[in-house]
């Protein structure tokens, strides 16, 4: 299958059409590099750290919904001894401008990402997704097995029944006209409130954050919200979430995920309020290869909360695949 053979998928009509336009830069940590690379359709920022040495095995990381290349930041020093590793930002999304066609759908960022493993000749890639960027990455290894070598999934978001209701708010994003009501009615809040706001959200205990991690967290905030795509790129990519969960057939995601060929991962955090924790036995039953890490304090983003963790359960997969 060609890297452009991918179903499409229903995208309602933005409140606004995106505005192309190039953010600010992102902040590069100490030992981080952030490139630009142009493709056929959208430009994607790409964050790299020099692997400790020559011949190691590519990896890719995917973010999940209002994230960035930057959530895996903790991660990846963790694992730059085994793999040479690139996080993506998807379009739209930390230093990536807006597609040209305006599709934040689940297939468009699938699409965006198998069209940089086609260029860069990296692939077969150790591929790793969070939420949003876990159900891009599933569909990435059902449709072109050849790109994917193992899969890691950090809270993915795949198609729940009964949603939890922490995660409604975000939802709602979906529907049209709340992202621009949501950024009326909070646009007095200061940077350091969103951030508190989201952090809230997204950990299982926001006070592991660290004084320096949350300037960071601050700094990235006030430059994406100044964006005047920001809140466009939200919505839309909510919108292709509830189209992803709503679709069936052979393009939906759970039937998808059984078709994964690669060894799988899978991490789920007891607080998540966003993706639910009793999804995690249904996934361990789904993926064909699959070995679970249950972290009953984590929440939604357990590579930043317990980064050495996810690594230690990373680097087992890898020993895994070794002795098979």
């Amino acid at each position: 299958m060609s890297s452009t053979e991918l179903p499409d998928t229903l995208s309602a009509t933005a409140d606004e059409a995106p505005t192309p336009v190039r953010p600010r830069t992102a902040r590069v940590a100490e030992g981080e590099q952030l490139r630009s690379v142009a493709l056929a359709g959208c430009t994607l920022s790409v964050r790299s750290r020099p692997p400790a040495r020559v011949g190691l095995p590519p990896a890719l990381y995917v973010h999940g919904l209002g994230g960035s290349s930057q959530n895996w930041s903790p991660l990846m020093p963790l694992l730059e001894d085994i793999v040479d590793g690139e996080a993506v930002d998807l379009p739209g999304f930390g230093d990536s401008p807006p597609p040209d066609d305006g599709n934040y759908s689940v297939t468009g960022h699938a699409r965006a990402v198998i069209r940089y493993l086609d260029s860069s000749g990296r692939p077969p890639v150790h591929l790793l997704g969070n939420s949003l960027g876990g159900a891009v990455c599933v569909r990435v290894a059902a449709v072109r097995p050849d790109l994917v070598r193992t899969l890691t999934l950090v809270s993915p978001a795949l198609p729940e029944i009964r949603v939890q209701r922490s995660a409604v708010p975000t939802g709602m994003l979906a529907l049209p006209g709340i992202a621009r009501l949501f950024s009326r009615l909070t646009k007095d809040w200061t940077p350091e409130q969103r951030t508190r706001g989201v952090m809230a959200l997204c950990y299982g205990d926001p006070s592991r954050v660290s004084d320096e991690a949350l300037r960071h967290a601050v700094d990235e905030m006030q430059r994406r919200v100044q964006l005047p795509y920001f809140w466009d790129a939200m919505a839309r990519s909510a919108r292709g979430i509830v189209d992803a969960y709503t679709l069936g057939g052979q393009h939906g995601l759970w039937r998808q995920a059984e078709r994964v060929l690669a060894p799988t991962l899978l991490v789920y955090g007891g607080r998540d309020q966003l993706v639910s924790y009793r999804m995690a036995g249904r996934a361990a039953a789904t993926f064909r290869d699959s070995r679970l890490l249950t972290l009953p304090d984590a929440g939604h983003v357990a590579m930043m909360e317990y980064p050495e963790t996810v690594a230690q359960a990373v680097r087992e997969l890898f020993d895994d695949i070794g002795r098979s």
